[in-house]
């Protein structure tokens, strides 16, 4: 049977200019650094698709291009069937996103937050309200419902950041490093509860440089090494009999040999 492509990413490519700061910072002469070079792959409906590779391997500007926050300089990505590039504000009704990058007002509490994206999508009084009831008890902010974000440890933040996320319910999900920062038990309520949405038939893109995530979470994925895909599919396609981080660090030093 075959299955659905939710998303498909065809040929994006990212460049961006530096500072002279950047230059200094990253003893380079070279006035733009190509952050995503001609990056393409799919994933299916309910699977979780990863994007594995070094700090700098251009995961996040990937996953910021499909939740259209960046647009690609040449190529485009379909969100079930829509267009990131001639149709963002539809991609953005479609998808949740989450970045350890994403800052939530301290001055306002996870209550207020949650009520404001859900009025910001219209979406019905007595959905939200049972909605967020859920989604509070299930990650444990109840109790700190209305304790404003300043005074929140760095896990119960990112617990608020996740539920924010998905206060509309989407179908398709980008988490950006979802475990980064982390203690153990807040990183394991996250990652149970993505295996949960991928139960549910929901589709999500993460990226991670954590092998342990890839191989726990992941039906497919995608190793990204300065900007490109060198290698994409299961698990045991592109290990072949060895560990994801000995295969990694093989595809590695191949992909950074050969540009020497």
């Amino acid at each position: 049977m075959e299955q659905e492509q939710l998303i498909c990413v065809e040929g994006v490519t990212k460049t961006f200019r530096l500072s002279r700061k950047q230059q200094k910072s990253e003893n380079t002469l070279k006035k733009e650094i190509v952050a995503v070079n001609n990056l393409s792959f799919t994933a299916n409906r309910g699977e979780i698709f990863g994007l594995l590779g070094p700090n700098g391997a251009g995961k996040t500007t990937t996953l910021r291009m499909l939740a259209t926050l960046i647009a690609p300089d040449s190529g485009d990505a379909f969100i079930d069937g829509l267009s990131v590039v001639n149709t963002p504000e539809k991609v953005r009704a479609k998808i949740g996103f989450l970045t350890s990058e994403l800052k939530l007002e301290d001055f306002f509490t996870p209550n207020y937050i949650y009520d404001f994206f859900s009025n910001l999508y219209g979406i019905d009084k007595e959905v939200a309200m049972a909605r967020k009831k859920a989604l509070f008890e299930r990650f444990g902010i109840q109790k700190f419902a209305e304790v404003k974000i300043a005074n929140l440890s760095t896990g119960m933040k990112q617990k608020s950041s996740l539920v924010v996320s998905l206060v509309h319910d989407p179908d398709i999900i980008i988490f950006d490093e979802p475990t980064n920062g982390l203690d153990v038990l807040t990183a394991r309520t996250v990652t149970d509860y993505l295996q949960e949405l991928r139960d549910a038939g929901k589709t999500i893109i993460l990226s991670t440089h954590i092998f342990s995530l890839v191989e726990k979470l992941c039906d497919r994925v995608g190793i990204i090494i300065n900007g490109q895909m060198t290698n994409c599919g299961t698990l045991a396609e592109i290990c072949d009999g060895k560990s994801l981080e000995d295969r990694f660090f093989e595809i590695y030093k191949e992909k950074i040999g050969g540009q020497e």
